[in-house]
């Protein structure tokens, strides 16, 4: 064959560490991002560096972690034992290589793999590390994991400790930057799990006294709850919750102080456990999902050998063993809750009573719309089928298993979206300009209801509501959205502003976790477009669209959009 590709030993690569980590960055920190996402790998960077810290303080050194952040120069301080300081230079660069081997030297830690600081400095322009031992300073630098500088080792004042700088590198991180409100949601969590560290970040020293307390109560600040926040401790688990008013579950999951966003088999084991107790509490076969219904709560457990579900430490793992007995997470924290918890409704019979009534509540709710919901659900198929409400795209029409990887059909599901529009011409304008791949337009019929304070039966009782769950497809959970962004486009102009507030107050009120996830979007749409014959800008608020006539010069054409 003329084309044929030649496959031979020529072909076969070995990479050194920091080279695979630059050319398969995602295996080590996730998905890359400009920082404009709380997940994006610059907030991995830095996450990979404090760990470290926090692992030197659960072993009983230190009680202060410094944060500085100019630009993109970031520099972390911590008061620990040090790096052993004829290692400093291998324990960032040398994979596989660190302290947390040892289960003496770092018990029950968050650092694993001997990976996190190699991949930092891999993939910084610049990187430095520092250790101070007994009154000795050691330091190296590298640009890109590449060694350039191995300093002597030279007496110093300074206090024990570790300190690392590092700028990520933007041929990598494509026009990065730093959102100040995502650190500090990190430092926050840290604290919370830390009781008693503080963290100074700019100048702003963050501390906790009460532990997972303190975070419900910072995440319910503006929320009415049922009854105050019941606060358990144990050893190696913490656990708080409440109930508030709206629906869904909001859960923060932590194991070895690392934020386990998407859960795993502790999340798994403290809800099976909270139904469970209630159920035994209450001598009441209650329905799972009225006990759970509403719920905020946050557990925590330490472990010494966590198994986590990627290097990113996003998901524990089932193979995972509670501290010390080698018993299962689900018996050790279903334990923990019978005896705990039932202790404390016993000891708080008013807080009892509250938990009761709000599982009464959520029963008669269910109960009160199972009645319309078959009617509602055959109205929702009938009209899929016979209007033109949805114009789905052809990664829902067509088969999408058909010939493909699981792994090819979730990524194409990522890019998926889904726009809400007020009307048939808004709706047609998208409809022509759409990615008709991976993007469906939803069509509202006028005004939605506002739907504050009502309870969830206006949901299956008002057909535009109806028929967006059931587009959505999450009558049941998050499990079955069929669209990654659900995106509201409404026009540029007052009634378009109502439309979108009716429609976030529907989402924040039935369909929390939808937003909390960071499935809602809104389409940001221009208000002006000036322009003269060599050029065009379109312009968001009047402040632009002063600086673009400005700009372009003398009488250019100026255009006043209403719709999208």
């Amino acid at each position: 064959m003329a084309n044929e590709v030649i496959y031979d030993e020529s072909s076969i690569r070995s990479l050194d560490w920091k080279e695979h980590i630059r050319m398969r960055p995602g295996m080590y920190i996730g998905k890359l991002g400009d920082g404009s996402s709380p997940d994006d790998g610059i907030y991995i960077l830095l996450k990979e560096v404090v760990d470290n810290c926090i692992d030197e303080h659960m072993m009983g050194y230190g009680k202060q972690i410094d944060i500085k952040i100019e630009d993109k120069k970031v520099t972390i301080r911590d008061y620990g034992r040090g790096i052993p300081l004829g290692k400093v230079v291998d324990v960032v660069s040398k994979i596989n290589t660190g302290g947390k081997y040892d289960s003496k030297a770092f018990q029950k830690s968050v650092g694993l793999n001997g990976v996190g600081t190699k991949a930092v400095n891999a993939l910084s322009v610049y990187f430095s590390v520092k250790s101070i031992r007994e009154g000795v300073m050691k330091m190296a630098e590298f640009e890109r994991g590449e060694l350039i500088k191995d300093h002597k080792e030279q007496k110093t004042n300074e206090s024990n400790g570790t300190e690392m700088v590092f700028i990520a590198d933007e041929t990598v991180f494509k026009k990065y930057h730093f959102i100040p409100e995502f650190i500090e949601n990190q430092i926050r969590n840290y604290c919370y799990l830390n009781a008693g560290l503080a963290i100074n970040y700019n100048g702003q020293k963050y501390i906790s006294k009460n532990g997972l307390m303190d975070l419900l109560q910072h995440k319910t600040l503006n929320v009415e709850l049922r009854y105050p926040i019941i606060h358990l401790k144990g050893e190696d688990i913490e656990m708080a919750m409440t109930h508030d008013n709206s629906y869904g579950e909001e859960y923060y999951s932590y194991v070895n102080g690392q934020f386990t966003t998407q859960g795993g088999t502790h999340l798994a084991a403290f809800r099976e456990a909270l139904v469970k107790t209630a159920r035994e509490f209450f001598k009441k076969d209650f329905d799972a999902a009225d006990i759970r219904g509403s719920v905020i709560a946050a557990i925590s457990v330490r472990v010494q050998e966590p198994v986590f579900e990627s290097q990113t430490k996003t998901k524990l793992g089932s193979l995972t063993t509670a501290p010390e007995n080698g018993i299962s997470m689900k018996s050790f924290i279903g334990d923990f809750m019978a005896r705990e918890l039932d202790n404390y409704l016993h000891k708080n019979p008013s807080v009892a009573d509250a938990l009761l009534k709000r599982i009464l509540q959520s029963e008669r709710e269910r109960k009160e719309i199972a009645g319309i919901k078959k009617l509602a659900n055959e109205r929702a198929k009938k009209a899929n089928l016979h209007n033109k409400k949805l114009r789905d795209c052809r990664f829902h029409l067509n088969d999408v298993a058909e010939g493909k990887q699981k792994e090819e059909i979730e990524a194409k599901k990522l890019e998926t979206m889904i726009f809400i529009t007020e009307g048939d011409s808004a709706s047609g304008s998208i409809t022509k300009s759409r990615n008709v791949e991976t993007q469906a337009v939803f069509s509202l019929r006028g005004k939605p209801l506002n739907s504050y304070g009502s309870t969830k039966k206006v949901v299956y009782e008002n057909e535009e509501f109806n028929l967006l769950q059931h587009a959505l497809n999450i009558e049941d959970g998050l499990e079955g959205l069929r669209y990654n962004s659900v995106v509201i486009a409404t026009d540029a102009d007052v009634d378009g502003m109502h439309i979108r507030l009716l429609l976030m107050t529907f989402f924040l009120q039935f369909l929390p976790d939808l937003v909390k996830d960071g499935h809602v979007y809104i389409l940001d749409t221009a208000l002006f477009q000036v322009r003269n014959k060599q050029e065009t800008i379109y312009c968001y608020s009047d402040k632009e669209g002063k600086a673009a006539i400005a700009k372009l010069g003398t009488k250019p054409e100026i255009t006043r959009f209403k719709g999208l």
